[in-house]
C-alpha cells in the first residue's frame, strides 16, 4: 500500500516539535561547553574576551585598521583555539568595544581615549581622559626630521627586501636605515609607513629609556633599592633598580608560552598590573640568577612613574617621543594608571626606526645627548646572569645581545625582540637598524635570523 503523507497541520507541528527541541539543546550546549572551558581552565574566558576587546579596539581606533581583518588576524590567528567562539562588537560611535565567548559568557570591555590608545574598563567605566597630540613632522622632510625617504638602488637589498621566504609568514614591516637614512622598506598587505604597530616586549626597551630619563633628572639611580613599602620587610627590599633592568630579579614569574600565564593574568585579568607583578613571591636573591619576565617592566614602569610624579602620564611623550619626533608613538595603560611598559606601544615603523637610531647614537639625538652618557652602553653589556655560552645573551637593560641566537651578524650587535616576531637589529659598526615587525606565530618555525643576516650582508 503506497505510505500516507503527513497532514499539512501534522507535518506543521512536527516542524515545530523540532524547532522547540533544538531551542532547548543549543543553549544547554553552550552552557556545557562554557562550563567545560571553565572548569578546565576557568581564566581561559574572561582571558580571552579581554584579549580580543583590548586588540581589536586598538587596532582599530588607534591603528585606523579594518575591524574584520583585526579580528581574522591579530585575534584568531595570534591566539585560535578559543578565540573562534568570540562575539565581538565595535562601537564606533563611543569607540569602545564589548567582546563575549559565544555573545554570552565572560563580557569584557575596551575604550579608546585619544593619545592613551585603549583601557581594559569596567561595563560603564569611562576611558582616560583624552591627551593632546602633537602635530605630524613635515611630510616633505627627509626622514627621520619627516617621512620622506630615498631608497637604494642596490639590487641585493631590494631582493632581500621583497624575498617572501626572508620576510616570513605575516609580515607587516621591514625598515632599513643606513647612517642615519631609510635605505629601503617594504609593507605587508594592507600596512604602510604610517600604520601604528603593536611592539609587544620591545616595549621593554623603550621603557628601559624611560628609566634612563628619570635617572639623567636625578630621579632615580640604578644601586636604589627599597622600590616599594610592601617590600620593607623581607629580602625583596634589596631588589635594585638594575636587577629589574637585568632581568635578575629574583621574583616569580611564568612567562610560558600559552594563552594563560602570569603575563597574559597580569595584562588582561587585573586592574593593577604593577601590584600583580609586585606581590611575586622571590625564589631567589636578587641579583643572582636571569629570569625572564615580563612584570620586571611593568614595575620599571611604576617605579618611573611614582619618581615622576604627577607629571607622568606626559612623561613620555615629552621626554622621549616628542623629542625624536615619534609622533604616532601611544604607550598604553593598565585600569590602574601604570604604564603597561612591558609590551603595550604603538608607533609606526618609522617611529620604530627613529628609536632604534636613537639608541645605534648612544642615547643622543639632534646632537643633544638625552640618555645619561655611557646608559646605552650599559644596556647592551651583558648580564651577569644571562646564559653566556649556553644560548641567548641578555643585556642589562632589557636588550637582546646577537650572541647565542644563531644570527650571523656583527658581535656588537643588539636587539630589541617581541612576540609573534618583531624584531630591530642595531649594528653600530655597521651604523645599521633593520626592523621588522609582524604577526607570525612563534610555532611555524620562522626566524628573523636568516633575513636580518642577508640584509646586513647587503646593505652598505
Amino acid at each position: 500500500m503506497p505510505t500516507t503523507a503527513p497532514s499539512r497541520p501534522a507535518a506543521l507541528r512536527l516542524v515545530l516539535n523540532l524547532l522547540m527541541l533544538l531551542a532547548t539543546i543549543a543553549p544547554l550546549a553552550i552552557l556545557a561547553l562554557s562550563g567545560w572551558l571553565a572548569f578546565i581552565r576557568p581564566e581561559i574566558l574572561p582571558l580571552a574576551s579581554a584579549y580580543a576587546a583590548k586588540a581589536v579596539c586598538s587596532n582599530v581606533f588607534l591603528a585606523k585598521r579594518d575591524r574584520d581583518a583585526v579580528i581574522r588576524t591579530d585575534v584568531r590567528v595570534a591566539e585560535g583555539g578559543i578565540t573562534n567562539l568570540l562575539a565581538i562588537d565595535v562601537d564606533t560611535a563611543s569607540r569602545r568595544v564589548d567582546a563575549a565567548v559565544l555573545g554570552l559568557f565572560a563580557t569584557r570591555h575596551a575604550a579608546y581615549a585619544e593619545g592613551r590608545g585603549c583601557t581594559l574598563v569596567a561595563k560603564d567605566e569611562a576611558p582616560p581622559p583624552a591627551t593632546t597630540q602633537p602635530l605630524p613632522p613635515a611630510p616633505d622632510a627627509l626622514w627621520p626630521a619627516g617621512e620622506a625617504v630615498h631608497l637604494s638602488t642596490n639590487r641585493r637589498l631590494q631582493a632581500a627586501l621583497h624575498d617572501a621566504a626572508l620576510q616570513g609568514p605575516g609580515m607587516r614591516a621591514i625598515v632599513v636605515v643606513h647612517d642615519g637614512r631609510i635605505i629601503g622598506e617594504t609593507y605587508g598587505e594592507g600596512f604602510t609607513a604610517a600604520t601604528p604597530l603593536l611592539g609587544w616586549s620591545m616595549t621593554k626597551t623603550v621603557n628601559a629609556a624611560l628609566v634612563g630619563l628619570a635617572i639623567r633628572e636625578g630621579r632615580l639611580a640604578l644601586d636604589q633599592k627599597n622600590l616599594f613599602p610592601q617590600w620593607a620587610a623581607d629580602a625583596r627590599a634589596e631588589i635594585s633598580i638594575a636587577d629589574l633592568m637585568a632581568m635578575s630579579s629574583g621574583l616569580q614569574f611564568n612567562e610560558d608560552h600559552g594563552l594563560i600565564n602570569d603575563a597574559a593574568r597580569m595584562e588582561f585579568l587585573v586592574r593593577d598590573a604593577a601590584a600583580f607583578a609586585r606581590d611575586r613571591a622571590l625564589v631567589a636573591p636578587p641579583g643572582s640568577k636571569f629570569h625572564y619576565g615580563s612584570g620586571s617592566a611593568v614595575l620599571l614602569a611604576r617605579i618611573w612613574q611614582n619618581a615622576v610624579g604627577a607629571a607622568a602620564q606626559s612623561f613620555p611623550r615629552e621626554r622621549l617621543f616628542t623629542p625624536l619626533g615619534m609622533t604616532s608613538a601611544v604607550l598604553e595603560a593598565d585600569p590602574s594608571g601604570t604604564f603597561l611598559g612591558e609590551a603595550f606601544l604603538y608607533a609606526t615603523a618609522h617611529d620604530w626606526a627613529r628609536f632604534g637610531e636613537f639608541l645605534r647614537l648612544g642615547g643622543a639625538w639632534n646632537g643633544q645627548q638625552r640618555l645619561p652618557p655611557g646608559f646605552v652602553d650599559d644596556m647592551r653589556s651583558p648580564a651577569p646572569t644571562s646564559d653566556d655560552g649556553h644560548g641567548p645573551v641578555y643585556g642589562r637593560g632589557q636588550v637582546w645581545l646577537a650572541k647565542g641566537q644563531g644570527f650571523d651578524l656583527p658581535d656588537d650587535t643588539f636587539m630589541l625582540e617581541g612576540h609573534l616576531r618583531q624584531v630591530i637589529a642595531i649594528i653600530p659598526s655597521r651604523k645599521l637598524v633593520i626592523l621588522r615587525m609582524g604577526l607570525t606565530r612563534e610555532d611555524i618555525g620562522y626566524s628573523t635570523a636568516k633575513l636580518l643576516s642577508t640584509i646586513a650582508a647587503a646593505s652598505p
